[in-house]
């Protein structure tokens, strides 16, 4: 049990940990240690006998339940801590339909679509379904549909409009390819548990002590879920703990409902509530100022952030006169303070409410030669290449996944026509039937040239060998897909359609990488190639989970800036109808705004810097800026408001220039 000491936790933290049975609301501020609570918690039960099979943690991202994973193997055995199960949502549910999916009447060896899946799947029904003069937007429709599922309603019995048409045939075609969709996943989870009692049992039996971190982002559907595998303990309540801070719910837009923390004790009664209130990150000036602008929300969880550290400075706001001079400022102070102060790049962050608000603060670091990140960016799993070979993949293991099959038919080209194809798809939607099973139907070949009917013969044959060879025992999956990519001719068609020889290098780097993953995958789970592909779609749950391995300053949204800290911080755009934005005003979602910057304000360990604009580019055209109402909830004792001028005409202090020239006298001692 080494690095696993009680006395090593503060007196809130323990009592949390201590608390093993029935159910615990833990109220964790910004920077208050909850992931070292939930990691000593589980050692703690593990400590006390409880076995590490029936211990479940769930969580939002990979990123975090990998972290958990770490740290757990940090404290206990080993193989002790490979037994506990910490997971992301998505991932335990495929684990429980993989087992148990066939109660819902689908075979275990279903495909998940992703967002591309999806909307090849809607813009051919779209296709098929509306009259001439009817259009919808497949974007619109893929995005109502997934709200539809997340608030647990089935897709319309009528047809009466073209989105429930579409919804209602989306529905149907997945099942009939065997497929599901990231939705489905949650979905479809707790349907089979509502509905098959014998099958809910038996994961309440493995799953007795439950943990999920993040409450405050749960939506109704993974309430659900909990509450369904908590069930009801002999003789007591469900030993359910539930980890998070309503002050952090901030993706409300993505269906999180922030009830489900408020009103924890209506889903779970009589449940125990601490609060982790000490801060370990920030500054108390950082804090107070945090504290004074959320305690205007008037429906939350009283709870009021402190730090046992002294010092540190006042948060600044500084006003700007346009957004040029404010992109400008930032970088320029970054580049200034990097130098004089000895930082790191990496202590430096930007933060903003949207995207576009990044691209003069890249120009300024561009023209200056200073580093920079932006987390995001385009996931790896939307490039061409391993979409490709993730469908030939798929193919592998289920015929009948009809977006993977005609993603591949003709990559490379095989003599089988778009004409073809498209008459394969039609004969398969008369006859209610996968797109394969079409490939194979004598009827169909029967309409065919025999040139095309051979093309079709080579094709099919081809998938059904390689089929074989994945499912004999003892198979090489790896080698053998590794095998199926050089056979079909997709790598030297790749090099045929790239137009540079370092855009066909990169992406014979990016199969390689895929192929790669996979023997690594093999050495580490039993689980073939079926878990492999749930593991890389799965990866793609949350884009925030995607950082750059580049060094440099950071630049990241509010959103994606959850769960993150940086020594020093600059939150741009701190004006109305940027933060708060226009939208939510009408949508009567400020309180999550103000949340929003409260998110922002607890990412800074030392310094916090918010700037504000007179005036901004808007659609082209420069537009008035006030500064946010916001500023004015907080504590005037704990910031200072200065003008960009002030600041820029202020003549340096002897004190502040004996300290950068000690500390650039120190960097060049390094060099």
């Amino acid at each position: 049990m080494a690095g696993f000491r009680l006395f090593d936790l503060n007196p809130e933290q323990e009592q949390a940990v201590r608390t093993t049975e029935g159910p615990l609301l833990i109220l964790a501020g910004a920077g208050s240690g909850k992931t070292r609570v939930i990691i000593a918690r589980t050692a703690y039960m593990l400590a006390q006998g409880i076995l590490p099979e029936h211990i479940l943690a769930v969580t939002f991202t990979n990123k975090a339940a990998m972290e958990m994973r770490e740290r757990l193997a940090g404290m206990v055995a080993e193989d002790v801590a490979k037994k506990v199960t910490m997971s992301t949502f998505h991932a335990l549910c495929v684990r429980i339909l993989r087992q148990d999916i066939q109660s819902l009447g689908y075979k275990k060896n279903f495909s998940i679509y992703d967002e591309g899946d999806q909307m090849g799947l809607i813009k051919k029904i779209i296709t098929r379904v509306s009259a001439r003069d009817e259009k919808l937007d497949p974007h619109v429709a893929k995005n109502a549909i997934s709200k539809a599922k997340n608030a647990g309603w089935a897709a319309p019995e009528d047809d009466k409009t073209l989105l429930g048409a579409v919804f209602a045939r989306y529905n149907a075609d997945l099942k009939t390819l065997n497929a599901v969709d990231f939705d489905d996943l949650l979905l479809l989870t707790v349907k089979l548990l509502n509905e098959h009692g014998e099958v809910r049992e038996r994961w309440q039996r493995r799953f007795r002590y439950l943990m999920v971190d993040e409450f405050q982002d749960t939506n109704r559907l993974q309430l659900d879920l909990v509450a369904l595998l908590a069930g009801s303990r002999e003789g007591g309540s469900p030993n359910v703990a539930v980890v998070g801070d309503d002050d952090q719910s901030i993706y409300g837009w993505r269906g999180a409902e922030v009830t489900n923390i408020l009103e924890f004790e209506a889903h779970f009664p009589n449940p125990t509530v601490i609060k982790l209130e000490q801060n370990y990150r920030s500054t108390n000036f950082i804090l107070g100022t945090a504290n004074s602008l959320i305690k205007n929300n008037p429906r939350r969880r009283p709870k009021k952030l402190w730090s046992a550290q002294q010092g540190g400075e006042k948060v600044r706001i500084v006003a700007m006169p346009d957004d040029r001079q404010e992109a400008q400022f930032i970088t320029e102070e970054i580049n200034a303070r990097k130098t004089a102060e000895g930082k790191k790049w990496e202590d430096f962050a930007v933060l903003f409410r949207m995207n576009a608000q990044s691209r003069l603060v890249e120009e300024n670091f561009r023209h200056l030669r200073v580093p920079y990140r932006i987390i995001g960016g385009k996931s790896f799993f939307d490039r061409r290449e391993i979409k490709d070979v993730l469908a030939y993949a798929s193919c592998l293991l289920n015929v009948d996944d009809d977006v993977a099959l005609l993603r591949i038919i003709n990559t490379p080209a095989r003599g089988i026509s778009d004409t073809t194809v498209e008459k394969a798809v039609e004969w398969s939607i008369h006859a209610r039937t996968p797109v394969f099973a079409a490939l194979r139907s004598e009827e169909f070949l029967a309409t065919l040239t025999t040139r095309t009917c051979a093309a079709i013969e080579k094709f099919t044959t081809f998938l059904d060998d390689y089929e074989t060879k994945m499912t004999e025992p003892l198979a090489n999956q790896p080698a053998i897909l590794r095998i199926l990519i050089a056979e079909s001719g997709y790598l030297a068609d790749l090099q045929r359609t790239c137009k540079k020889p370092e855009e066909w290098l990169d992406r014979e780097r990016g199969v390689n990488e895929l192929l790669t993953s996979f023997e690594q995958f093999e050495g580490r789970s039993d689980k073939g190639l079926r878990g492999f592909l749930d593991e890389m779609m799965l990866r793609q749950e949350r884009e925030e989970d995607k950082e750059e391995d580049t060094a440099g300053v950071t630049l990241i949204t509010l959103h994606a800036s959850k769960g993150l800290e940086f020594p020093h911080v600059y939150l741009m755009g701190v004006e109305e109808g940027v933060l708060p934005h226009d939208r939510s005003k009408v949508e009567g979602t400020v309180d999550e705004e103000r949340r929003l910057l409260y998110v922002g304000i607890t990412r800074a360990r030392e310094t916090l810097a918010l700037t504000w604009c007179r005036q901004r580019i808007k659609y082209g055209s420069p537009m008035p800026g006030i500064a946010s109402s916001f500023l004015r909830e907080f504590d005037p004792e704990l910031v200072e408001h200065k003008d960009v001028g002030q600041i820029l005409n202020a003549p340096v202090t002897e004190e502040k220039a004996t300290a950068n020239f000690d500390a650039m006298r120190a960097m060049l001692g390094k060099m």
